[in-house]
């Protein structure tokens, strides 16, 4: 293993972006069901939180809930969205007491008024934190973000605010929900599946990937330090080549 707290002293991410997958599996391989699997993965999101406040990162995203994920069976999909309530509310406090602000983003409208106003109200408790930003994709998808930005560009050129050969990449990136945040360095995704799956398609773009062959709800601290220290490790050259990047270029 790499020696993590060095790694973590010279080149830390200002955001990590992350797929927890495997909750399904991990459940099944221990014949649970798979609530049991998603109910486990809470814990590992605890622990990822606390190595990213402890490693001075600033933001912190987790896909929780694809815009795809509506298509598994409805019986899963409750117990995902009764979890994703108790969760809110469970862990908006400590999150409070840590001085995370929590930030949700997706189409909210495809869930129930209860779990709309839950994500309101843990924001709000939390909105004047400016230590970790935890950011949670849910009823998210990379392509959804980046037509809602299209279509609020198009507005504006509708508005006579901007003109079509006036926009850039920074106009894109100001409406995307992300949008103030800074883009990704890094991105995990936990489960062995090496594919984005809509995820945060425009912010990717120059971001370092990292694969785990861990389940979700068993990637916690040591194994969050060992995807950090081999970010350290790489060299992001964005284009240019290693000369370059040794000069200083």
């Amino acid at each position: 293993m790499k020696d993590t707290k060095q790694f973590i002293a010279s080149a830390i991410p200002r955001h990590v972006a992350i797929i927890m997958d495997g909750n399904n599996r991990w459940a099944k391989k221990r014949l649970l069901p798979h609530v049991a699997g998603h109910r486990a993965g809470v814990a590992a999101v605890r622990a990822v939180v606390e190595v990213c406040i402890e490693s001075g990162i600033e933001v912190l995203t987790l896909f929780a809930f694809s815009s795809e994920n509506w298509q598994r069976p409805a019986v899963e999909v409750q117990a995902l969205m009764k979890l994703f309530l108790w969760a809110l509310k469970q862990e908006v406090k400590k999150l409070n007491q840590h001085n995370v602000r929590l930030k949700i983003i997706g189409e909210r409208s495809a869930f129930s008024q209860e779990l709309q106003s839950s994500m309101k109200e843990a924001e709000n408790l939390t909105s004047n934190n400016n230590g970790l930003v935890l950011q949670i994709a849910a009823n998210y998808g990379g392509q959804w973000d980046i037509l809602q930005a299209t279509q609020k560009i198009a507005n504006d050129v509708v508005a006579g605010n901007i003109q079509p050969d006036e926009i850039t990449i920074n106009h894109i990136e100001n409406y995307l929900v992300t949008s103030p945040l800074v883009m990704p360095d890094l991105c995990i995704r936990t489960g062995g599946e090496h594919r984005i799956s809509n995820f945060l398609l425009w912010q990717l773009a120059y971001t370092e990937l990292y694969f785990s062959e861990m389940f979700w709800p068993d990637f916690k601290h040591e194994a969050m330090r060992e995807a950090l220290a081999d970010f350290a490790a790489r060299q992001r050259r964005f284009g240019k080549t290693s000369e370059q990047i040794e000069r200083g270029e």
